[in-house]
């Protein structure tokens, strides 16, 4: 069986229905009885040039669905604006003038080529394909690029207006290479490329300087509602690869989030303060997390008290990154309903990673978080939630790494329910799992059911957690600190040379 997760005016993503992880047995994709693919082994994938207002017959070994690509009222090429497509002359505002002059139901065709490129602002009610080939490449020059101010006074002097985002606070940042203001009704499909090329610039270089305004990203949403990208690569970014901000509706499907190790901030995919997010069949290889859940620092998520809610996390490959699906530490807004399923962590430093501290305040809640059907490849610490978090210039005081029982008041954070059901972890190094509440404010409950921990032969040693006073540890099994109610059933370890529950301040601990 398969579903049917998305359709344009000229392609389809599909889903599979099993209970693999990222990828299955090979299959024959045929389209109105003709073998178009085969050895097709991704559990998300996506079949492009097909034409608009056609019924198409799917087949996946031999089951059957219909669907109608959408209706399209014209398509524009940008090279007949004056694209030149070579990697050498600059095409950002033949490809803009395209973007602009493309009517609702329009589609802006982007035929292969090299194209060197600055910001380009997206458009409601369009389609923009990027065919197999395209290769987007970011200017290396950040003073070509627009300036988008942190905080604007409005005229009557009563509001702000919001453009720029770094790191959770209204700053002054640079535009990204595709950039989405306010608008409704995108999609960004094809088999191209978008290219930071923030490797042969200055993005990478003294990272945490302001130079003019703070680094750009890859993908930058601000209050976007109904976009979808589909199959496209994200490389290269200056900072994170994708940054939808307050923003709702938004889907990321099918899609290769890559950039090198060591690239400094290249996280994958960052939501702050979105709701409804899909990030369905996306393959990560980045140089800081893969996924990091946000809703602001302080003065956002007080001010606008938006949580980050309601994501389906699916049939994704995280690789290489600090953690595979990361909460915080910016989130004073709150985040909760996070469901994540049949995904693939490989050599992440972290699998779960919360992050939290005092200061995030009485919004910043985690709660409704769900993580099952995991597999974990020499993840050093698979579980791991911490309070204690030291970022922030005051990230070292006292107040943050304080261990005794501190006045609940309105900077208090709140971590509510977790569950972990049906993961398997092979060559655990650090600890199996790591859980640090705060004293006055303990983690709430966590549900660990049909988990393996299998440790490597000689397991490294590292510290779990970003806290401080913590020793270096290695081998360990599951920590618990000041957490009100654990329960687990069918948990096992193999190669665990330790005790396999070390618990301080836990109310109730119940094992199956």
């Amino acid at each position: 069986m398969f579903n049917i997760l998305f359709v344009s005016s000229t392609s389809v993503t599909f889903e599979i229905e099993n209970n693999d992880v990222f990828k299955t047995t090979p299959y024959i994709v045929k389209l109105n009885d003709e073998i178009i693919e085969q050895e097709i082994d991704n559990n998300v994938h996506s079949l492009f040039n097909l034409l608009p207002n056609t019924e198409y017959v799917l087949d996946i070994n031999g089951t059957k669905k219909k669907f109608v690509t959408e209706a399209e009222y014209v398509c524009l090429n940008v090279k007949n604006f004056g694209a030149k497509g070579d990697g050498i002359n600059n095409d950002t505002n033949f490809i803009q003038a395209c973007i602009l002059a493309c009517p609702d139901q329009g589609r802006v065709y982007i035929p292969k080529g090299e194209y060197y490129t600055g910001p380009l602002f997206l458009k409601s009610n369009i389609t923009i394909e990027l065919e197999e080939g395209v290769h987007l490449i970011g200017d290396t020059d950040r003073t070509h690029y627009p300036v988008l101010p942190g905080m604007t006074y409005t005229s009557d002097e009563k509001d702000e207006y919001n453009l720029g985002s770094w790191e959770g606070n209204p700053l002054d940042c640079f535009a990204s290479i595709i950039t989405g203001i306010n608008v409704e009704n995108v999609k960004i499909i094809g088999k191209g490329v978008i290219d930071g090329n923030a490797q042969n610039g200055d993005w990478w270089v003294d990272v945490r300087t302001k130079r003019i305004a703070w680094r750009p990203r890859g993908v930058f949403l601000n209050h976007c509602n109904g976009v979808v990208f589909q199959g496209v690569t994200v490389t290269n970014t200056p900072s994170w690869n994708l940054h939808p901000y307050f923003s709702n509706n938004i889907r990321f499907l099918d899609m290769k989030l890559i950039s090198p190790k060591d690239s400094p901030n290249t996280d994958g995919c960052d939501p702050e303060s979105c709701t409804n997010v899909d990030i369905i069949g996306v393959y990560f290889s980045v140089g800081d997390d893969c996924i990091a859940i946000k809703s602001g620092k302080i003065y956002m998520g007080r001010k606008y008290k938006k949580p980050s809610s309601n994501f389906n996390i699916r049939n994704c490959s995280m690789n290489f990154g600090h953690g595979a699906v990361v909460l915080g530490s910016e989130m004073s807004g709150g985040i909760k309903d996070i469901n994540v399923t049949r995904c693939l962590f490989n050599q992440t430093d972290r699998g779960l990673r919360i992050k939290t501290r005092r200061g995030r305040g009485k919004d910043a809640i985690i709660d409704g978080i769900t993580f099952e059907n995991i597999i974990m490849n020499e993840v050093l610490t698979p579980l791991v939630i911490n309070m204690y978090y030291f970022c922030d210039p005051d990230g070292h005081s006292e107040y943050v790494y304080s261990k005794e029982k501190l006045p609940v008041d309105d900077r208090t954070p709140y971590l509510g329910d977790f569950i972990f059901r049906n993961i398997d972890c092979t060559d655990v190094n650090v600890a199996a799992g790591t859980f640090y509440g705060l004293p006055e404010a303990p983690i709430k409950s966590i549900s660990i059911e049909n988990v393996k921990f299998k440790y490597a032969k000689n397991p490294k040693e590292g510290r779990p957690a970003m806290m401080d006073f913590l020793d270096p540890m290695s081998g360990e099994g599951l920590i618990f600190n000041y957490v009100d109610n654990v329960q687990l059933k069918n948990v096992t370890f193999d190669g665990l040379k330790k005790e396999k529950y070390q618990k301080l301040q836990v109310n109730n601990f119940k094992e199956v």
